[in-house]
This record gives structure tokens, C-alpha cells and sequence, in this order.
């Protein structure tokens, strides 16, 4: 069994079922919302892809690089090692993995620190690349 936060046993759930839970807890963004967001300066994008993905497909203007093993580190507003864009709880934060599955589960740890207005792209970078929204060559 697994253990659940309050420390009662739950059931275990597989990946799939985990992704309905927590996305459930969050209204999720389309990527020509996000653009619109991030333009009129009322979201703040967060790349969490790897290096070797952002080097194969390009970057998202305006988009802070976080990689996704130091996300909670850079986002908490009460961390010592934030990052001067995290500026408060009340901060909309768009996280975008590559598909749009590793951002959902970073999303629900944002809300757990307390950041609840954190959501993530639908179909991550590549539905922002479909759309046709600006990408730029990693340097």
C-alpha cells in the first residue's frame, strides 16, 4: 500500500490515474491562452524541459529555463534560492514540459507550496509549436 500525505494507507494508483487526480485539482491552459497570458505580462512561463530537448527544438521567448529537479528550489517565493521572478503566492505560473504529462505533475507540487495558481501547457511544447507560436534557436 502506499502511504498517503496524512499518512493513511491508500491504494496504489498508476501513472494515468495520478495525472486525472492532480489535474483535477487545476484548470489547465491551451497553448495560444498561455502566449496571451505571458504577453499581457499576467502569467509567467517556466520551461522545464532538458537541455537536449530545447537544443533539438528550439526555445519559447520570454520563457524561464527551469530544469525540473530544482523547479520547487526557484519557484518558492519564501525559498532562499528562488529566482527574482517569484514574487508571491498569488504568481500565475505556466509550467511547459515537452508533451505536457511532467508538467502536470510539477504544476500539483507548485500548488502544494502554496503557488495556486500554477497550471501547465495542454500538449506541452510541441502543441506550442503546432499552434505556430514564436520558438527561437537555443543558443
Amino acid at each position: 500500500m502506499a502511504v498517503s500525505g496524512d499518512g493513511e494507507a491508500t491504494r496504489p494508483v498508476g501513472i494515468d490515474e495520478l495525472l486525472d487526480r492532480v489535474r483535477s485539482g487545476y484548470r489547465r491552459i491551451e497553448a495560444r491562452a498561455a502566449h496571451e497570458s505571458a504577453r499581457a505580462g499576467e502569467a509567467l512561463l517556466v520551461d522545464i524541459r532538458y537541455a537536449a530537448l530545447r537544443e533539438r527544438d528550439g526555445l519559447i521567448p520570454g520563457a524561464l529555463v527551469i530544469e525540473r529537479n530544482e523547479l520547487e528550489w526557484r519557484l518558492d517565493p519564501r525559498g532562499s534560492h528562488r529566482v527574482p521572478e517569484a514574487t508571491g503566492h498569488d504568481l500565475r505560473i505556466v509550467v511547459i514540459c515537452n508533451e505536457g504529462y511532467a508538467s502536470s505533475l510539477a504544476a500539483a507540487s507548485l500548488h502544494q507550496l502554496g503557488l495556486r495558481r500554477a497550471t501547465d501547457l495542454v500538449g506541452g511544447f510541441q502543441a506550442w509549436r503546432a499552434a505556430g507560436l514564436p520558438v527561437v534557436a537555443a543558443e
